[in-house]
This record gives C-alpha cells, structure tokens and sequence, in this order.
C-alpha cells in the first residue's frame, strides 16, 4: 500500500548503489512533467528513518521539478529484508547484474549474512552469487566509478572489455586507463568496441593516441582498415566470413547466457552437454588464434 511522503525525509545513502542513464532521465523527467510519478518509490523504514532503495531517478526528477511529496510503498523495517525482497522482484523491475553486485556484496560485509544464506534467500545457487561478487572484485574503483555514474556503457565493459581480461590481454591498469580515456565521450557501443580492439590489439600509436583523447583519429585509423576482398582467393575470402560470424556468433552467447529467463530443465539438460564440447575445444582453439593473430600481424 503506498503513501505520500515528504520527499525531504528519505535516506539516500544507497543511490550510489543504483546505476546512472542520463539519456533515460531525460526521459523519465519529461514524463514526469507530464503526468508526475505514477509508480512509487521504494524503500525500508528501520527507526532511524527511510532508506530510499528503488526510485533514486524519480527522486532526482523530482527535485528538479520542485515537487515535495512522493508516494511510496515501504518494504519493511528492515534493511537487509528489504535489500532481499527487492532483489526479488518481478523481471520487468529487476535490478542489473551491477547493482545486483553492490547490493549482495552489503549483505555479506555488512548485515552479517553468509553465502549459503543469500543464495538460499533469493533462491539462486552460490556461483550466482559468487559470479556478481567477482565482478566488483576485479574491478579499480575508477572503472567502477564510471560505470555506475553513466559515464561507460555497462553493455561495452560485460561483453568488449572483460573478454579481454580473460584472454590475459589485458590487466586491471590498463583496462582503468582505456575507461578513463573513453568515459564521458558519448561513443556509440560499435565505436568503443573499435576503439578497445584499437587499444588491446593494435600497434603502440594507436594505445598512445587513446590515451591521449585522440578519439576520433583512432577511430578513423581502425574504419580505414580495407573490407575489399576482392585480392583474396575463396579459400581467404571463406574464412574471413567463418570469422566475422564466430565472433558475432560468440557475442550472442556470451549475452545469452546470462539472461535470467533460461530456466527449464531441459534446456540445461542439453545446454550442458553443449557447452562441455565447447570447453573441450576452447584451449586448442585459443592457441591456434593466437598463433593465427601473430602470423596476420606479421604478414
């Protein structure tokens, strides 16, 4: 049941838990200006006052268009409870794997809980929630500070940046230094991916210029690469379009796989006999691209 309060009176010391957009606030503070808030905010109320936990955008809209009081709806008294039930909400509300991450790393560092006990709580497995706390570990707090101030597509660091940290390219410095310099510049997620193959793949010029905010040059150096396949025999030109579809193709998995929706039986069933065979050949395959990478570059 919500209620209308004062929005003077909640606690926002979580909003820096919450991921920024500020092309979606534009959005949400027009509407807003139109119809006001039609959802309500949510948060906890223990005896020290109200934790505001869901709702930091409409809060924020809120206060640049001078509106005072704010319907909303209490989770209960208790922090940690609250935390848990709205980390349990329907899809359509559900809070993304970073947020996830701030939110379970409280939990365990903060309210006491293990991790048997969150995982159970939420009804998800122990990697589910090691896998979210992993990705805050390996991040500097300036990668972290970028991605959740809106500054960095979360989209480019999941599924750019971090293959490349696992295929040891990269380490976290470098990876800091490649945000720093990208972070701000309103690049389109296609010209980030350039501009990291660019950084971690390409010549020294190319990492320099990067990092000297030569963005637009670099991107020009990487557009200028030829697509004409007319010199190449249909043995090349076959395995250049093998390649351009695996790495389209690895893509799309890797961005499936972590969709929540995945969930019956025997889906898992086959998917794990699938992804076995795939593990199988992921060792001799890196190596062979590796070597493959080293003898295009030198030819």
């Amino acid at each position: 049941m919500s209620e209308i309060v004062e929005l003077s009176s909640l606690d926002l010391r979580y909003e820096g838990h919450r991921l920024r957009d500020p092309a979606g606030e534009a959005r949400l503070l027009a509407s807003i200006s139109e119809r006001g808030i039609e959802e309500p905010l949510e948060g906890v109320d223990p005896p020290a006052g109200r934790l505001l936990l869901n709702g930091f955008k409409r809060c924020r809209a809120a206060k640049k268009l001078g509106i005072a009081a704010v319907p909303y709806v209490s989770l209960g008294g208790e922090e940690a409870a609250g935390i848990l039930s709205l980390m349990r909400v329907s899809k359509d509300k559900s809070l993304g794997i970073l947020e996830q991450a701030r939110f379970l790393a409280d939990l365990l560092s903060i309210h006491g809980m293990n991790l048997a006990e969150v995982a159970a709580t939420l009804s998800r497995s122990k990697g589910w929630v090691c896998m979210r706390l992993r990705l805050l570990e390996e991040m500097s707090p300036a990668v972290e500070q970028a991605l959740f101030g809106g500054r960095f597509p979360v989209y480019s660091y999941m599924y750019t940046l971090r293959p490349f940290m696992r295929m040891n390219a990269a380490h976290k410095g470098s990876l800091e230094r490649f945000v720093k310099a990208v972070a701000g510049r309103r690049l389109s997620v296609r010209d980030i991916e350039l501009l990291a193959q660019a950084y971690f793949r390409g010549p020294d010029c190319l990492r320099e210029a990067i990092e000297e905010g030569r963005l637009g040059w670099s991107l020009q150096q990487m557009k200028d690469v030829p697509e004409d396949r007319e010199g190449c025999s249909p043995l090349e030109r076959g395995l250049l379009a093998d390649l351009q579809g695996l790495r389209k193709c690895m893509e799309r998995v890797m961005a499936k796989c972590g969709d929540e929706r995945l969930a019956s039986r025997a889906f898992f069933a086959q998917a794990n006999l699938l992804s076995g065979g795939v593990l199988g050949i992921l060792q001799p395959f890196s190596e062979r691209m590796k070597e493959f990478y080293d003898r295009s570059g030198r030819a």
